[in-house]
């Protein structure tokens, strides 16, 4: 995707002391900016205590259901608020301080933590309270997601706004490795009720962080005023970009029909290899590690285009066919490494590439959108893989879902080229195939001088 438009748009900072580098520079070039690299760091401690707290909600309310059902109602109610109120999400965050918006929003998840906390560690806890605290954090989400993500911009400004938006998914993905692994020696070891104080108490990190920045270092944004019709005002804005609405559209499609792991790699180990929990675990945890390198990959690469997101969003579709056809458990383990990368890759480039096509009074809303249709993309795709699963099987299922994000990819691909007035130029390169989209000008040309 292009990061031209918009680009500009970004308002360099006050302070003449702010730093500011090239747009591909070093792996970890953003954290040489001081406000960014607070945030980092109190996003590491905060992730790894999320992680331990979906962890132990779903133990929890096993222990007090004994319901497989009853979890998948505390996952639901914890993502239906952003399906619900994304967008109003969106809009409060482009009229509010996003600072102090992040302040409020960390604050009361903290808060939620640590009062599931006391009611667990007094023996009061029922399954209702987790239901309510699951979807009080749904609620905070709502405007804590889309002002997280605008406010990235404002801490680093457009220069190096691809490598902190790569960093933040490292930053996840390693808590994603850890937060697991420390929850479940906790639960093992003292229980549920100190995994949840554990989270509430880890969001002291962030809370301190966005304390201690300061604000003459920010890259200031104009805040859009109060007023009705900003909701429709938004969705026009994305509706009139076409390299946003068809990022959007392709993160649909490869969140609906290719991230549907959980029901995939379950039925793989337990329906298809025969070797239990032990192998479900190595799938998500050479996943996260493939999505980490695949993290760090695209903050190395510094810039965020149409190839690499169309690029990606194939490889990740042809690898999952790939695995779907693995004959043996250790081959389909080793495949998980490569396909949390390429779908990291997307992730990441489509994250990086709308926030720096936007305008910044547009941003929040737009991320919203982004956010909305990413996140609530699997729990609309989990129930058709989980069909196709039952009735033709998992292999059938991760093939499926597969083809339809390369193929989605392909024709987004082909849409964009054309509304850009661009042609494809295959021909010869040292020796080598190449296949590229250039200007309907300069294939004319090219056409002109072979004849």
């Amino acid at each position: 995707m292009s990061s031209g438009p918009g680009a500009a748009s970004a308002p360099a900072p006050t302070a003449p002391t702010t730093p500011s580098g090239p747009r591909k520079s070093s792996m970890f070039s953003s954290l040489k900016v001081r406000n960014y690299r607070l945030f980092f760091l109190g996003q590491v401690v905060s992730n790894t205590g999320t992680w331990m707290q979906r962890i132990a909600q779903d133990w929890l309310v096993l222990s007090l259901t004994g319901s497989a059902t009853a979890v998948g109602i505390t996952t639901a109610l914890q993502f239906l608020p952003m399906l619900l109120f994304g967008l109003y999400g969106g809009v409060l965050v482009d009229r509010l301080p996003k600072r102090r918006t992040l302040l409020f929003t960390q604050s009361a998840m903290a808060l939620t933590g640590i009062a599931l906390a006391v009611l667990t560690l007094t023996g009061h806890v029922q399954v209702w309270h987790v239901y309510l605290a699951a979807f009080a954090v749904g609620l905070a989400t709502v405007v804590d997601n889309p002002a997280r993500q605008s406010f990235v911009s404002e801490m680093v400004g457009p220069d190096q706004l691809q490598n902190a938006v790569s960093l933040n998914s490292a930053n996840f993905q390693s808590a994603r490795l850890v937060g697991p692994a420390v929850a479940g020696l906790m639960i093992t070891g003292v229980g549920t009720g100190w995994a949840f104080l554990a989270n509430g108490l880890s969001f002291v990190a962030p809370i301190g962080g966005l304390l201690l920045m300061r604000a003459r270092e920010l890259y200031p944004v104009q805040r859009a005023p109060r007023g009705k019709g900003q909701l429709r005002e938004g969705l026009r804005y994305v509706a009139g970009r076409p390299e946003l609405i068809w990022t959007i559209v392709l993160a649909g499609f490869v969140s609906t029909f290719g991230f549907n792991f959980p029901v995939y790699l379950s039925a793989f180990a337990d329906d298809v290899f025969h070797a239990g929990a032990g192998s479900y675990s190595l799938f998500n945890t050479l996943m996260a590690v493939g999505s980490l390198a695949g993290a760090l990959l695209a903050a190395r690469r510094g810039t965020a285009r149409m190839r690499v997101l169309v690029v990606g969003a194939v490889a990740f579709g042809t690898m999952e066919i790939v695995a779907s056809f693995a004959p043996s458990l250790w081959l389909f383990a080793l495949l998980m490494a490569p396909i949390g990368m390429f779908g990291m890759t997307v992730n990441v480039t489509a994250n990086s590439s709308i926030q720096m096509a936007t305008d910044p009074s547009m941003r929040g809303r737009v991320m919203a959108l982004y956010m909305m249709v990413f996140m609530g993309g699997a729990p609309l795709g989990a129930p058709i893989a989980g069909w196709i699963t039952d009735a033709y099987g998992v292999r059938a299922g991760l093939a499926v879902g597969g083809a339809i994000t390369a193929t989605a990819a392909v024709v987004i691909a082909l849409v964009l080229a054309r509304v850009g007035g661009l042609r494809l130029s295959v021909g010869w390169n040292q020796g080598h195939p190449r296949a590229r989209f250039v200007p309907r000008e300069e294939r004319e040309e090219e056409l002109a001088t072979a004849a």
